[in-house]
């Protein structure tokens, strides 16, 4: 199983650095916490914004993440994310979006994540993630 981070479905959506590497990874399922949609959208938005981002280029990564949404699967058990994150944002130096992502990946695994992948750009989250027993990709 894959978990993915909003981080990584954002490069996705919008050309990134990571976006060649995180592409391929695509086809091995997409699994990611219910709120990702909306942490996406408004990345997009506010590079839109920001001036990063053309009305075209808006559009076409929407477009892309309604995409994606319609194929993932969502983790939405707010209280064991919930619990997880609890913890989590204790053991490690994380954001509360970033402890929810890895608290619903936990909860994707059934608390087992030796064997399973998360895939993830934030450097805090990959190094949480990593310390948890996932396998973080895209490599380095």
């Amino acid at each position: 199983m894959r978990y993915w981070d909003a981080s990584a479905l954002v490069a996705l959506c919008v050309a990134e650095e990571a976006t060649d590497a995180l592409r391929p990874l695509v086809a091995g399922g997409i699994v990611t916490w219910s709120v990702s949609a909306v942490e996406i959208a408004s990345a997009i938005e506010r590079r839109t914004r920001e001036g990063s981002l053309t009305s075209a280029e808006r559009a076409a990564a929407r477009t892309t993440l309604s995409e994606l949404a319609a194929a993932w699967t969502d983790i939405s058990a707010l209280g064991p994310v919930r619990e997880r994150a609890l913890r989590l944002v204790a053991a490690h130096p994380l954001r509360a979006a970033d402890a929810m992502q890895l608290g619903a990946a936990l909860v994707a695994v059934a608390d087992r994540p030796v064997g399973h992948a998360l895939v993830c750009t934030d450097v805090r989250l990959r190094e949480a993630a990593a310390r948890e027993g996932f396998l973080v990709l895209p490599d380095g």
